[in-house]
Order: C-alpha cells, then structure tokens, then sequence
C-alpha cells in the first residue's frame, strides 16, 4: 500500500512547489518597491513600527531611506537619530557612531544635539573590553563620555555620563593593577611599583587603591626597603583602616619584624588628606 502512494505524494509535493512558484508560471513576478517612490511619512512611520516590532535591521534600512532620499526633508535628521538608536540596539556599535558623526556635522544646532553626543559615548562605552585585554576602548570612552559632561554640564545626559566615567576609570586601575601584579609575579619590582604608584596617583576615587598601597608593601618588603614599607602601610592604615589590604600589610609588616603587635593602627602621616601628597613624601 505504501508504495502505491510514493508516486502520488511525489505528484503532490510537486504540485506545490509549482504553485509556490506561481508567479514564473502566470506571469511576471511582482516588481519589487521602490522606496525612492514613497512619501517621506510613509518610510519613516516604517521605520518607526520596525523599531517598536523589534526589528531593528529594517528599521535600520528605513531610516537610511529617509536620509537617502529626502536629505534635505525636516525627517532627515530624526531619521538619523533613529537608525543610530537602532544600530545601538543591534549592538553595531561602530556603524551607529559613524550615523552619529554624520549627524552631529549636519545638524550641530538640533535639539537633538545632546542626545546624539550622549548616545555616541554609550557607543563607545558598550565596547570596553575586560581588564585582560587592550584598553584603547575604554580611553575612547572616557573621551566621549567627558565630552559629554564638558558640552552639557546641566542636563540629565551628563549625569548619567559621569557615573559611567567614574566606572570606566575603576576599569582602567583594575587593569594597571593586573599588569602590576604580573610584573610582581616575574619579579620585575621596579615596574610593579610604576604601575600599582599610577593607580594611587591617577585613580584615587576607585576602589583600587586599596589593595595598591597593600601590593607596594609587598614589593618594597620583597626588595628591603622598610621604611617604604612602613610609610606606605602607614598611608593604607589612615585611609582604610580595618580593610583587608591593611591587615594583611600589617600582618607581612609583622612577620618581616618590621613592627609588633596585631593590628595595631600605624602612626598616620603627619598631613592627613591627600594621597599623592603623602606618596609624595614616600617616593
């Protein structure tokens, strides 16, 4: 019986893949649409109903339409800003930067200005790299993020700009620590102490800083230099006192003979307050 229908569902199957072709068979396919035909309204409401569907590629097509063919129409700049909005969401990064670049040279007056430098350094933002590899993104960042704040001090744009600057440079030090602690780990002391002495001088709001004075204890204990390391531990008992990076300094302190007693507060620097002031003194 079943071989008796093979030909049959074969005839079927055929069938429909001919009626699915119907279009060669009866005639010319539909033309496709020329979008250079539309009126402006209608590409642009496309987009629009694209984006709240999600679907982010075609709106990035209609957008691109608007500006392609009605560049001088009062859309065209919205339409820009949409189709960046839209390539962030798609996370093209680059491309929504250059729609950005363009819009910000066309349109230096819109009221739109302070969105697109915003959403230009979310671009840049989203594309930091974890702290094991190159950091030219999070300076790119850090650029536009500021550029942000210095242009449009007062608007909500640079609030939220300078939280992500205060982020972006917690990432810078946890690198500079990360490199240090590898030089540290192949003995390469005077280069250790460059990089965690950055963290201390040039990132003193993040929460680095901390175990950076803890790991210049260690190198200058390593390399028999305790007065540094005493000083600096010092330095470390006055700004984080009860921090595990300041007991641990004072244990290795202990165990090297350097002071007596457990947790002891160290004498502080005689000027509290400035980090790179009491380092100053140290280096």
């Amino acid at each position: 019986m079943l071989t008796t229908l093979r030909p049959a569902v074969a005839s079927l199957l055929a069938l429909a893949a001919l009626l699915l072709g119907g279009c060669s068979l009866f005639g010319k396919s539909a033309p496709k649409e020329d979008p250079s035909t539309l009126p402006v309204e209608v590409l642009y409401n496309r987009g629009a109903d694209a984006m709240e569907a999600r679907r982010y590629d075609v709106a990035v097509t209609q957008f691109d339409n608007v500006e392609q063919y009605y560049p001088f129409s009062p859309w065209a700049a919205n339409g820009q800003i949409m189709e960046s909005y839209a390539q962030y969401l798609q996370g093209k990064y680059v491309d929504s930067i250059a729609t950005l670049d363009r819009f910000i040279q066309l349109h230096p007056s819109s009221r739109d200005i302070s969105y697109a430098y915003y959403l230009r350094a979310l671009d840049n933002y989203e594309q930091i790299e974890d702290i094991q590899r190159d950091q030219k993104g999070t300076q790119d960042a850090l650029v536009a993020l500021q550029e942000v704040v210095n242009r449009f001090p007062d608007s909500a744009y640079a609030r939220d700009a300078k939280l992500k600057i205060d982020l972006a440079r917690d990432h810078l030090a946890g690198k500079e620590l990360e490199i240090g602690r590898f030089y540290e780990r192949q003995h390469l002391y005077a280069a250790a102490i460059g990089r965690f002495q950055r963290v201390v001088d040039d990132y003193q709001t993040t929460n680095h800083v901390a175990e950076a004075l803890h790991r210049l204890v260690e190198v200058y204990l390593l390399l028999g230099l305790p007065d540094q390391a005493v000083r600096t531990a010092a330095v470390l008992g006055h700004n984080y006192p009860g921090s595990e990076w300041y007991l641990d300094s004072y244990d290795q302190l202990v165990a090297d003979g350097q002071v007596r007693g457990q947790h002891v507060q160290l004498p502080s620097p005689d000027r509290p307050g400035l980090l790179s002031r009491w380092l100053g003194r140290i280096f």
